[in-house]
């Protein structure tokens, strides 16, 4: 395959993304689209999602914006199967909504943020699956990326909850991949560094030097280097790679 290939790489393939109206969701969904993919962009701001649609639209995508509670599993089920319905199946699926969450000492974290922070990062990607794979299995097969972190490997003093829920996605993407190996589907997960976003660009300047010191590359990574890893992760390039979890981190977790 050469570099001209990749743009067309998911013709005729539906994903969906969740948490895809902004920062590392979207730059995912624009990659999909870029390649070829139908592209459902899935968020809780149903008014984000659907700029982001008609970005995408606008250069030539099918899309469809899609309001969804990853806390939620009816609400989870009626987003993929809106995607199935309108878009015509389900082959690839991100599932990148996250929160980050109060920081405090564990001994410390109130029990109410912690049931937050996991609701969102952990049960929801439970609850993606649980009703992605279904619809992913009645298209033939496919791939599924679990967006984890650094912290799915690594401590990180004062985000208990993040840390653990992370970890947990990692487990999860194992578990599941074992199991739907031999029945055509890929599941992996991918584990950002500190990235770029809209919120990191709004700390203050000591906070942001804090946080590339951490990074032995020397800067924050960027929305569209995930977004490139998550694209090889579901493309047929990654067709023997199954529950793996890779980072993309300047060497963070190398340290």
């Amino acid at each position: 395959m050469t570099v001209n290939d990749y743009t067309r790489e998911f013709a005729g393939r539906t994903a969906l993304v969740t948490g895809g109206a902004s920062g590392i969701g979207l730059a995912v969904a624009r990659r999909l689209a870029a390649g070829g993919a139908a592209v459902a962009v899935a968020d809780f701001n149903l008014e984000g999602a659907r700029k982001a649609a008609a970005e995408l639209a606008a250069d030539g995508a099918r899309t469809l914006a899609v309001a969804v509670d990853v806390t939620d599993p009816e609400s989870v089920r009626a987003a993929v199967q809106e995607t199935v319905d309108s878009l015509g199946g389900l082959h690839l699926a991100v599932n990148n909504a996250g929160i980050g969450g109060d920081s405090a000492p564990t001994g410390e974290y109130e029990p109410e943020s912690w049931r937050r922070v996991l609701a969102t990062n952990l049960d929801g990607v439970f609850y993606s699956l649980r009703y992605e794979i279904p619809a992913i299995l009645a298209a033939g097969g496919g791939a599924v990326v679990n967006m984890a972190s650094i912290l799915g490997t690594n401590g990180f003093a004062g985000s208990p909850a993040y840390a653990a829920a992370k970890h947990g996605v990692v487990g999860l993407t194992k578990t599941a991949a074992l199991e739907y190996a031999a029945q055509g589907i890929r599941i992996n997960a991918v584990g950002p560094g500190f990235i770029d976003t809209p919120l990191l660009q709004n700390a203050d300047t000591a906070a942001r030097d804090a946080l590339i010191a951490l990074h032995p590359a020397g800067r924050l990574g960027r929305a569209e280097e995930v977004a490139e890893l998550t694209a090889f992760l579901l493309s047929d390039r990654a067709s023997f790679v199954h529950g793996s979890y890779h980072l993309v981190d300047g060497a963070y977790a190398a340290r």
